[in-house]
């Protein structure tokens, strides 16, 4: 056992030198001297003193270590997974209450939510309902019938609703973002599929599987129609939850087999490229995805996972990329309120959850809940709508007041661009080696190996403009800096307790 670590500790010591080697060749080669590196700063207190706030001084690296902390040491030649982006769920009732506004004040709005310039926070990824939601004023599908009928070839089946307000909302909001990922979650099917006939609860018919695929296909073509392109669906929102109105419990083996003989088939077979991504419920039942990706014929059409965060733990994510690692995770929802009128803002505890631990987890997004609500949270349906359900941004007639959701967010949408890829950090628990020069015998070098414990939670994305995004939250109650260290240079950054920090370079 202390061969074993000897070699190991040895075979760091090498990696570190021959890193450090190479570092001095690029800057030789490069004909570059080392000039300090500056590093933009975007800061959330606590106390609201900033919010999502860019400071006017940039901070800088040098060449020296101040060696007080274990530093975050960020590693650009370890690529991890490819983002797809950040943002919300554009619900019916967002929809409808962003419709009301005056034209002016809604694409002014939509600006500052979905460009990235200035002020603006950069949303890149787009939720939507297929049909309602809990979040819209009524329930609907886009094939409602009079008792007792049926509509098996579908003639009937019109957008509705979501011509009113979702199709006219996302035309503006592509106006802006033309390359904007969306994706679609049903609540439930028609009633008239179902086994209960009812907008809540029920299951879906056997034998309206093949009519329910074709209705989901039926969609995506519409959507197509009207200039919106849907990247991925989830087959249910919340599938083992029958409390939300409308909702449509679906266990694992009904998914499969709906997956396998019905949905994968029909996309298939009118070419449809938008991806399936199974389950969109907690981390605490990932034995319903591993159900249904164990199965070859179920496996092959599905794209990955998606996850809710209201149970569980977001390891679950990573238990499941190590066991099926060609297969994609999402997080495609999470509720984040916060009581109106706070003097302060608990940003540190939901960044580090959900915009840290969602890609450290190796998820490919992160979607939060409702994109706007009024003061009241409405609108949302009765009997099983969500009245504590927080948007992102109130709204008022035409005021518009931005909450705890929308600055999350924000720490990430703007800078983590799709098609960045996140990069190897120090995280908690991570073993890092120290190497000093020994004071008595000149030329040794001592070497320790530590257990970072007091590392700050923290993600790491490269864009594909090349630049490097951290993501920092300082979950502690005295901790005041952190140092970071980023090919062979270091800087030293001040970021108060429970606040915030995103930092580019």
């Amino acid at each position: 056992m202390k061969l074993l670590t000897f070699v190991f500790i040895c075979s760091l010591i090498s990696f570190q030198t021959v890193d450090a080697q190479n570092q001095k060749k690029e800057t030789s080669s490069s004909g570059q001297n080392t000039e300090p590196m500056n590093i933009e700063a975007w800061i959330t207190n606590p106390d609201r003193s900033a919010l999502f706030e860019k400071q006017s001084e940039p901070a800088s690296f040098n060449t020296r270590d101040s060696h007080r902390g274990t530093p975050i040491i960020i590693d650009d030649g370890q690529p991890l997974q490819t983002m797809d982006g950040f943002g919300f769920a554009l619900t019916g009732g967002s929809a409808e209450l962003m419709m009301k506004m005056s034209a002016p004040e809604r694409s002014k709005l939509i600006h500052e939510l979905f460009e990235t310039s200035e002020n603006n926070i950069g949303i890149s990824y787009i939720r939507l309902s297929i049909g309602s939601s809990d979040l819209n004023s009524f329930v609907f599908s886009y094939d409602d019938l009079a008792e007792g009928e049926t509509d098996l070839p579908l003639a009937k089946f019109d957008l509705f609703q979501d011509y009113n307000d979702v199709v006219p909302v996302m035309k503006e909001i592509l106006a802006i973002n033309p390359k904007i990922k969306i994706m679609g979650s049903p609540w439930s099917a028609p009633k008239w599929m179902k086994s209960n006939n009812n907008v809540r609860g029920g299951s879906l018919k056997p034998e309206y599987y093949d009519v329910y695929a074709r209705y989901l296909v039926k969609y995506i073509q519409a959507m197509k129609k009207e200039g919106i392109t849907i990247d991925a669906i989830t087959v249910q929102n919340e599938p083992l939850n029958s409390n939300n109105t409308p909702s449509m419990p679906m266990v694992a083996n009904e998914q499969k087999d709906f997956i396998k003989n019905n949905l994968g088939p029909e996309f298939r077979k009118q070419n449809i490229t938008t991806k399936i991504i199974l389950f969109d419920h907690n981390l605490d039942r990932i034995d319903y995805p591993l159900t249904i990706l164990r199965d070859p014929d179920a496996a092959k059409y599905v794209d990955g996972s998606g996850f809710h965060h209201y149970g569980g733990d977001f390891s679950a994510m990573t238990t499941l990329h190590t066991i099926f690692p060609d297969k994609n995770i999402y997080f495609t929802e999470q509720m984040v309120v916060e009581k109106p009128g706070s003097p302060t803002i608990d940003i540190a505890a939901q960044v580090k959850r959900l915009i840290i631990g969602g890609p450290r987890n190796w998820s490919k997004n992160v979607i939060l809940w409702n994109l706007a609500a009024d003061p009241l949270n409405d609108p949302h349906t009765n009997n099983g709508g969500c009245p504590m359900c927080q948007g992102a941004v109130t709204i008022d007639g035409d005021k518009v007041s931005r909450n705890l959701a929308y600055y999350t967010v924000a720490h990430a949408s703007k800078f983590v661009r799709p098609g960045s890829v996140r990069i190897t950090s120090t995280g908690k628990g991570d073993k890092t080696v120290s190497l000093t020069d020994d004071e008595e015998r000149q030329g040794s070098v001592r070497v320790s190996v530590i257990e970072n414990a007091e590392v700050l939670p923290n993600v790491v994305f490269k864009t594909p403009e090349g630049k490097i995004v951290l993501i920092v939250a300082n979950d502690t109650h005295s901790t005041n800096s952190f140092r970071i260290q980023y090919h062979g240079q270091f800087a030293t950054l001040r970021l108060n307790p429970g606040a915030v920090g995103t930092y580019i370079w």
